[in-house]
């Protein structure tokens, strides 16, 4: 219930009131001066006037008048209009105080339906914000909010993550409605919280409150697309003891939940069941079963239910042509995916974003690139810049880096807005046609009018130059994406240092892995290794430890090439027994390859270290062979290694 305090606000006399929105010039409404009747309203006049009031404050109040008539409710292009009316004067007055007091100077009179019709508005047009501060001033004012406020205010905590809140003003509800559970359960399944949607549906039926079928529907789809399949068959028993029936969709829905967890029998089992209860499978049954049996590699099942959707004269949609093209290429039967592509236009189907994307991987899957080029004039009328990307890449991919750059130009003339993914295709085609210069050029200009990019398009001029044996120009370009403060990511530093191993800064590349990690970079194991091999062609023990440590500790492995260069290193070094045990222990935890075992044993005697007195570090398998060595004192390697082989 809404109740008003008793404060009286002073206003306008009604007739003054409408006679300054101009209402009585038209004979057509009527208005009794004695009895201070409304007059008669409709939607074609109202509409009107709100689009010829002076302002949008007298819009705003003549809405608010209109609210109150008896027998008038407001349309939904209504509150569409005063949205942008209410979006100007928040912008003018900044604050819902002003806004009512504003109000109060035009003769409009405070209610507690003026705060449920502004309440309604800032709801409909997704201003959450402006909702609390509406629900709050009302509670300011005096008014107690009813089960609608409190479900606009619900419905909103919901859309802005805030569940427990949300659920919260639902359990603090002291009349609850159906609408109240109906939009908890709507938000939760959007959410998919099964927790709570099990929760607030017990809530529902404890109320003596039953979901509609299409509510029925979104927790089937629900649980459906969780895989939760016992809690499928619980809501379906529940839907035929109310005796609601099972639709088309909810049917189409649980075919789906089964392909989804890959038991394809009960999907086949529940279509028969389907068509035996009177219900048409639709082309969204038939795409879900198709689907499923595709990516399970049951190619001929598939086009055997194909088959019957064309006996029963359902036809195909895009999704389904979508998901053909996309499931053929995966299946290596790209002729198939090209077939359903080009048919698209004599069934009349448009293609989308998602079509183009599908067919640029089945063609160059198959490798057929010569394709390429022939796809622009398809793709550059109807094509998004998603797709234009891709275009770009596999074009790139292919070696088509000319064409690649004709098709960029392109992109511009038909007004294509860059971004990160354009811009790396542009640098890849550059550099791939030997244009470094151009793309380096093109590199500074993107990142002085973007300085924010993806650290991507960095890596790209990075990785290309140093391919191309251009070391100090690449090294010059990082160093200034470092001070400048680019966005750089682990992979930029990998090439950076990569480089600089590579001109034989060991020292150069040692100081950029510190700063890396200075700067908040985590190294990962391949960074790790690239670090050790290059660090391993020089002298510093402490280096090469160092890094091996932060492996160890973060359980990263080494790959077969590094363990190689580590214990070459160490035959050539002095002061190498830490490298050695660490290493060791490395292997025992399964950080290196079982095969550089043999080569840590064998090599460890071949540098002298006193692998005896670390036989607890060595490999159970090797520790006879310590023994053997220990007790023979042979010199010759090869008789040692026979004993142990």
């Amino acid at each position: 219930m809404i109740w008003r305090r008793s404060k009286q606000l002073s206003i306008l006399p009604n007739r003054f009131y409408v006679q300054s929105l101009g209402l009585l010039s038209s004979s057509s409404h009527s208005y009794n001066s004695k009895l201070c009747k409304p007059i008669t309203l409709n939607p074609q006049f109202v509409h009107s006037t709100l689009s010829n009031c002076a302002s949008d404050l007298l819009s705003l109040s003549f809405f608010l008048w209109c609210a109150r008539q008896p027998n008038y409710f407001h349309d939904r292009s209504s509150f569409n209009f005063m949205i942008n009316v209410l979006t100007r004067l928040v912008n003018k007055f900044k604050n819902l105080n002003s806004i009512l007091e504003e109000l109060q100077s035009v003769g409009c009179v405070v209610k507690a339906q003026t705060f449920l019709i502004l309440l309604r508005i800032f709801w409909h047009g997704g201003m959450h914000n402006w909702v609390f501060d509406v629900y709050q001033e009302m509670v300011c004012y005096g008014y107690v909010p009813n089960s609608f406020a409190r479900n606009v205010v619900m419905d909103v905590l919901f859309k802005t993550g805030n569940v427990d809140v949300a659920l919260e003003v639902l359990r603090e509800n002291p009349s609850p409605n159906f609408l109240s559970f109906n939009i908890a359960i709507c938000n939760l399944c959007k959410l998919f919280d099964l927790g709570n949607v099990r929760y607030v549906f017990r809530m529902m039926l404890r109320a003596e409150y039953y979901p509609n079928p299409e509510t029925f529907s979104m927790v089937l789809d629900c649980f459906c697309k969780k895989g939760r399949l016992v809690e499928v068959f619980q809501v379906l028993g529940m839907m035929i003891t109310l005796g609601i029936r099972t639709s088309v969709r909810d049917w189409s829905i649980i075919i789906d939940g089964f392909c989804r967890t890959g038991k394809l029998d009960k999907a086949v089992l529940f279509l028969d069941k389907m068509i035996e209860s009177g219900a048409s499978p639709n082309v969204v049954t038939y795409t879900s079963l198709v689907k499923g049996l595709m990516e399970s590699h049951l190619v001929d099942h598939a086009f055997a239910i194909l088959n019957t959707m064309e006996r029963e004269g359902c036809s195909p949609d895009l999704v389904l042509c979508n998901v053909l093209i996309d499931c053929f290429s995966k299946n290596g039967r790209f002729y198939h995916a090209l077939f359903v592509f080009n048919s698209l236009s004599s069934q009349g189907l448009i293609p989308d974003s998602y079509t183009f994307c599908s067919i640029l991987v089945a063609i160059c899957s198959s490798r057929k690139f010569g394709l390429l080029p022939k796809m622009i004039g398809r793709l550059i009328d109807e094509a998004d810049l998603v797709v234009c990307n891709s275009l770009l890449s596999y074009l790139c991919k292919a070696g088509f880096h000319s064409c690649a750059l004709k098709f960029y130009d392109d992109m511009l003339d038909r007004g294509f807005l860059p971004d990160r993914y354009t811009y790396a295709a542009v640098l890849c085609g550059l550099c791939g046609t030997g244009r470094i210069n151009e793309a380096i050029n093109v590199y500074q200009g993107i990142v002085l009018i973007n300085s924010g990019l993806d650290a991507h398009v960095h890596t790209i001029i990075l990785d290309r130059l140093i391919k191309e044996g251009r070391f100090n120009r690449a090294i010059t370009l990082f160093k200034k994406a470092v001070a400048e403060r680019y966005p750089l990511d682990v992979v930029s530093y990998t090439i950076a240092i990569q480089g600089l191993l590579k001109c034989g800064q060991v020292e150069e590349a040692f100081d950029l892995y510190g700063h890396m990690k200075k700067v908040g970079v985590a190294p990962n194991a391949y960074l790790c290794n690239v670090m050790l091999s290059g660090l391993c062609t020089g002298k510093d023990v402490e280096m090469v430890l160092e890094v091996l440590q932060e492996m160890y500790h973060g359980e990263m492995e080494l790959n077969l090439n590094t363990v190689f260069k580590i214990m070459d290193f160490i035959m050539k070094s002095h002061d190498s027994q830490p490298v050695l045990s660490l290493l060791i222990k490395m292997s025992n935890l399964g950080l290196a390859p079982a095969r550089s075992k043999h080569s840590l044993f064998f090599d460890g005697i071949a540098t002298g270290v006193e692998i005896q007195n670390q036989q607890h570090l060595l490999p159970n398998d090797f520790q006879e062979g310590v023994q053997l060595l220990d007790a023979s004192r042979m010199d010759n390697l090869s008789e040692v290694a026979a004993s142990v082989g």
